[in-house]
């Protein structure tokens, strides 16, 4: 039998191409992905460890991962002076920084503080010097690009009796966890109020035993009541701790990933057990022969599985040497490309491993099936001509029952799922539906090949020929695009899902952030020049002024929410009130600068609008009494997660009985063109500079939750192509292999008059056929999972949420699924056309 395999594998080599690719690309996924975590996994190593690296001690609040407190940290510098020692605080506080001018640089930014011996400084300096004085800052190197900052700048540090002047005198690179986007010196950082530290970087003088040291330490923290819990590790304790922290992160975008890789291995096996089962059906009358011949059951059995395994083998090894030219290509890429700490890939035994036996085993568990069946058959049996196959026998009939059972059970799964709002339940749910649609596939599949072969038939014999062969083997059929199915099942659930999703988070973001920029006041109007200034400048398309006033706000406290506190809210505040209604024109600059419902920015008469920020410590009333000298009413309030400014809004009568004509521009909205926001932005700092009045890029927040977004999609859809591209090559192969078994056939059809352009055509149509009909089915049940996914994942966070057809790309999915169809049956197709007929009526 040994030279019967060889032979075998000689003859059927191109037989076996699809099955190899299919293979490889899984096993290349999962060997691309380990090396992207491991390179990261390495990036993170050097970045977490390196402010501590440089001491000997790392302080920490009693645990590892514990923060010492504000007192202890104190503690330990003060002991370090003492003694002759180091300590440097690994300590940040979020302050705004502006220029000296009073031009905003940073609203809130993260002032970190800098060693103060140079030996512990584990900042990377790219130009300047280090801070040597307290009246000195170095700045983050990339952040001060952005700001516009070099050596040589002063910058504010800080607001009221604690800003502080400081010079930029160099700049540095700091690191992904530790980021700050100035280094003062700790004196500095600790003068603001807010500051933390997580740990303190302790090197020893000389002289000193380090264990000595770390009891000194210990024993400052003996008076929990002042200084707290004080521990000491080593850095390398340290750094590993806080990389096991990190590595969880990198760790589950890996589990992530290798769910794709899953994905993609499901639908290897669906091709590789489709190209076997052809395969051996195509072989049945050599088996038999064998058979006839002296070889036994068992014999035949050996030889077709070792023929799959030496398939796996090839076909795992080629997809370790493809994963990992594309994994280490990726890595240098990435490395040039994205501000990400990567270090180089350190391939992992256990995962090239598993990829590897995965590999071989997806090939032998997809030959398995097909080998019994093809072996089952007698020999007398496989040597006689074979009949057109039939779904209407006892096997068949109890696939279709059995089916029904499954899909029942999956649509019972899901609608449970939807009920009790459980992912896991919903993850099960639309296994066994799936599982009950491919059951299914047989029936399914000829029944919508038929119903679309009724609208392509009308075109030509061609399509008829191709019409007809489509549905000659329904098992074979649903077979070829049952891998597909999953796949674009699973990108019309994600599209249609992220659609959903990304059209309820964009109602949200309408009603978060109605307005682009907001020029305005911590309080008070602002100025009518100011205003003019800021509505004027280049790459503002749509501006508003908005009026307003100050009105006094008390809650009317037979009306609590929840049952929260209101003794008093809004306590020894005004409450800013600003009617964007009110102004000139209103209709149309509300239209124009307002995203979204206009509802956001025009309450009801008897409503008043308040941002959640503006309701301090007191808690939420349902209803306000506003008033001032000239009168009061009392409001229904709206509290809102809104950032159109520090006013509550109201509507213009409502302005009217309070203020009358008593009112200021208190606010100016404003659109802005998203190519110039960089310019339009610096040009606000500048109008505003010196004024009192703060610029606020609501677009930014909101363009950075977007782009978020899109991201996730694109990185979604690119991985669930690998599936879609392994489905592909499956009906390529499914499509060849079929020329190959349909040669006398197609050489009748082309003696009997066929050209081969013709015959190319219904070759063509065929496979788009199958493609068109695959990418429908699993549309329709990819909506169906997103209509269940929408009601699980999505409308427990925003209730409002509704599902959103992706119109466009669902026409792009099926466009690209019948293109790939018709690409991948142009080998096949022109084999098949060269085949002269009498060649092709005399082959066997």
């Amino acid at each position: 039998m040994r030279t019967v395999l060889l032979a075998s594998l000689r003859t059927h080599t191109r037989r076996y191409v699809a099955a190899v690719l299919a293979v490889a690309i899984a096993v290349a996924f999962v060997v691309v992905t380990d090396a992207i975590a491991s390179a990261a996994r390495g990036g993170l190593t050097d970045e977490v460890g390196k402010p501590y690296e440089r001491g000997d001690l790392v302080v920490t609040g009693g645990g590892v991962a514990s923060w010492p407190t504000n007192e202890g940290v104190e503690a330990v510098v003060a002991l370090a002076a003492d003694e002759g020692d180091s300590a440097a605080p690994l300590a940040d506080a979020w302050v705004p920084v502006s220029r000296t001018d009073g031009t905003s640089v940073v609203e809130d930014a993260p002032v970190g503080t800098w060693p103060a011996d140079p030996d512990l400084v584990w900042q990377d300096l790219v130009d300047g010097r280090g801070v040597e004085a307290p009246d000195e800052v170095v700045a983050d190197a990339s952040r001060a690009q952005a700001d516009d900052l070099g050596i040589g700048d002063e910058v504010v540090v800080g607001t009221g009796d604690a800003a502080t002047t400081l010079e930029v005198v160099g700049l540095a690179d700091g690191t992904t966890f530790t980021p700050s986007a100035l280094w003062a010196d700790f004196s500095v950082v600790s003068s603001f109020d807010g500051w933390a530290a997580e740990t303190v970087t302790y090197a020893v003088g000389p002289d000193r035993d380090v264990a000595d040291v770390a009891a000194e330490i210990a024993a400052l923290g003996s008076d929990a009541s002042t200084v707290g819990d004080l521990g000491t590790f080593t850095p390398a304790e340290v750094a590993d701790d806080r990389l096991q922290t990190a590595n969880q992160q990198v760790d589950v975008l890996s589990m992530v990933v290798l769910l794709f890789a899953a994905v993609a291995a499901v639908v290897s096996v669906m091709v590789i057990a489709n190209t076997f089962s052809i395969l051996f059906a195509q072989r049945q009358r050599d088996l038999a022969l064998l058979r006839c011949v002296g070889a036994t059951r068992r014999q035949v059995r050996r030889s077709v599985r070792l023929e799959a395994l030496v398939v796996g083998l090839l076909s795992s090894a080629t997809g370790l040497l493809v994963g990992a030219a594309i994994g280490f290509g990726g890595v240098a890429l990435l490395q040039a490309t994205v501000d990400f700490p990567l270090g180089t890939p350190q391939p992992s035994p256990v995962w090239w491993g598993a990829a590897f036996v995965g590999g071989v085993l997806t090939t032998v568990v997809a030959a398995w099936v097909p080998t019994r069946t093809a072996t089952r058959v007698s020999p007398l049996a496989a040597l006689r001509p074979a009949a057109a196959p039939s779904v209407r026998t006892a096997a068949g009939r109890a696939r279709i029952v059995l089916g029904l059972l499954v899909l029942g059970a999956g649509v019972a799964g899901l609608t449970a799922a939807v009920s009790a709002a459980d992912m896991v339940v919903m993850v099960a749910g639309g296994t066994l539906f799936f599982a009950g649609v491919v059951l299914l596939g047989p029936v399914l599949v000829p029944a919508v090949l038929r119903l679309v072969g009724l609208v392509v038939r009308r075109t030509g014999p061609t399509a008829r020929i191709a019409g007809d062969n489509a549905v000659r083997n329904p098992r074979r059929t649903a077979a070829t695009t049952a891998s597909l199915l999953i796949g674009v099942t699973l990108t019309t659930a994600v599209l249609t899902g992220m659609a959903s999703a990304r059209a309820a988070t964009d109602a949200e973001l309408d009603e978060q952030y109605p307005v682009d920029v907001t020029v305005a006041t911590d309080a008070g109007p602002i100025d009518d020049a100011l205003a003019d200034r800021v509505t004027g400048l280049p790459g503002v398309e749509a501006a508003l002024v908005v009026p307003g006033g100050e009105v006094a706000a008390a809650p009317v406290l037979d009306a609590t929410v929840a049952g929260l506190p209101v003794d008093q809210l809004f306590a020894d505040e005004a409450l800013p009130v600003v009617a964007p209604g009110a102004a000139a024109d209103a209709d149309t600059a509300l239209d124009e600068v307002v995203r979204g419902d206009r509802g956001i920015a025009l309450p009801a008469d008897d409503e008043i609008l308040v941002p959640s920020g503006l309701t301090g410590e007191a808690g939420l009333t349902e209803r306000l009494e506003v008033s001032t000298p000239r009168g009061s009413v009392t409001l229904r309030a709206r509290y809102v997660d809104s950032a159109w400014g520090t006013a509550a809004i109201v509507a213009p009568d409502t302005l009217a009985t309070l203020l009358g004509d008593d009112t200021a521009p208190y606010a100016a909205w404003l659109r802005v063109d998203g190519d110039g926001l960089d310019d339009l932005l610096a040009d606000l700092d500048a109008a505003t500079a010196g004024t009192g009045a703060s610029v606020t890029p609501l677009v930014e927040q909101r363009d950075w939750i977007s782009r978020q977004l899109d991201i996730v999609v694109i990185a979604v859809v690119g991985l669930l192509g690998i599936g879609v591209l392994i489905a592909l090559i499956g009906i390529g192969n499914t499509l060849g292999l079929s020329v190959l078994e349909r040669s006398r056939e197609n050489a009748l059809l082309r003696a009997l008059g066929l050209t081969r352009r013709q015959l190319r055509r219904t070759l063509a149509t065929e496979g788009v056929l199958l493609s068109v009909v695959a990418t429908l089915i699993g549309t329709a049940v990819g909506v169906y999972f997103a209509v269940v996914g929408v009601q699980v994942m999505v409308q427990p966070s925003i209730p409002e949420a509704a599902l959103v057809l992706p119109y466009g790309q669902l026409a792009a999915v099926v466009a690209v699924a019948a293109l790939a169809g018709l690409v991948a049956c142009v080998l096949p197709a022109r084999r098949a056309a060269r085949t002269a007929p009498a060649a092709g009526l005399t082959a066997d």
